[in-house]
């Protein structure tokens, strides 16, 4: 018995999905079955109640994925210790993230990590905010990258910037003319917004909601960049992060206006599966992002 068997045993358990156990270990469904069947004949238990629609541990099952569990921190720990012990700074670093910190607050800090340490490699996932923290819980990347990120009992949450919403307009737009809008300025607008379930769209709506305004967006997307181009063409108005819309206000495309009076702010997170060991890589990446180490527990 190797101890790729115990891992994907544990996939299994925490995706409770044969397909997705197949994924992470890119394997077949059918090789995550014989897995499963080979555990029951190598225990002489059964592990999983197949007579339950959904997926479901017999007593026996939850006793070794318990087992497996501590097996695997204990590997997973061996190896970081043995990589730390020869000063080895190697390996692959997955991420998922959020378009827009993906694309416009991860970049400086990948170009640093991976000029300092070329042996790691780093796989980046573009993800809706909810597809993300499943990530993190399944166990498919190493780090998640979320705004207004909300805790989880299993998901360690580390705060990691703030970013200001600003809003956005074509150039010949009327509301471009001014310096700094008020949230009742944009009364009557045509407005473009993010899909309702995404973060930073029901902080929008929050924001509407407290200065007692209905605004009921023209076009709705699930990425900024595809509200940006809507602004562009001179569609409507937009609230986003300001470090989206940077490059945009250098070249002119975007009229980028601040709230006047105060500011709304954008929480960024870091999420990591709590008690997952972090490998010398992984560790050196949290500090690039120039988070504080000892606030990760069960390392």
């Amino acid at each position: 018995m190797q101890i790729e068997n115990f891992k994907i045993f544990a996939d299994l358990v925490e995706t409770k999905s044969f397909s997705k156990s197949a994924k992470l270990n890119g394997i077949t469904q059918s090789a995550v079955s014989q897995q499963a069947r080979a555990l029951e004949r190598d225990f002489k238990s059964l592990l999983v109640d197949r007579s339950q629609k959904q997926f479901q541990l017999t007593l026996e099952g939850q006793r070794l994925y318990d087992a497996a569990k501590d097996i695997l921190h204990t590997y997973e720990k061996l190896i970081s210790e043995l990589q730390e012990m020869k000063k080895v700074i190697s390996g692959t670093i997955r991420l998922s993230t959020i378009y827009s910190i993906g694309l416009h607050e991860l970049p400086p800090f990948i170009k640093k990590f991976l000029h300092d340490f070329p042996a790691v490699n780093v796989r980046v996932e573009y993800r809706r905010s909810n597809l993300v923290y499943e990530d993190i819980l399944h166990n498919a990347v190493d780090f998640g990258l979320v705004a207004f990120p909300v805790k989880q009992r299993q998901i360690e949450v580390l705060p990691f910037r703030e970013d200001h919403l600003v809003v956005i307009a074509h150039p010949n737009h009327p509301i471009a003319k001014r310096n700094e809008v008020e949230v009742k300025d944009l009364a009557g607008q045509k407005f473009i917004g993010f899909d309702p379930d995404i973060p930073t769209r029901k902080a929008v709506d929050q924001i509407f909601r407290a200065h007692k305004l209905e605004i009921e967006p023209v076009m709705e997307f699930d990425n900024i960049e595809t509200v940006k181009r809507a602004v562009e063409i001179d569609h409507g108005i937009a609230i986003v992060p300001q470090a989206t819309v940077v490059q945009e206000a250098k070249q002119g495309t975007l009229a980028v206006l601040p709230f006047k009076g105060r500011a709304f702010t954008r929480p960024l997170a870091i999420l990591h599966r709590k008690g997952r060991v972090l490998t010398p890589a992984m560790k050196k990446f949290i500090e690039i992002l120039g988070l504080d180490l000892p606030e990760i527990r069960g390392t």
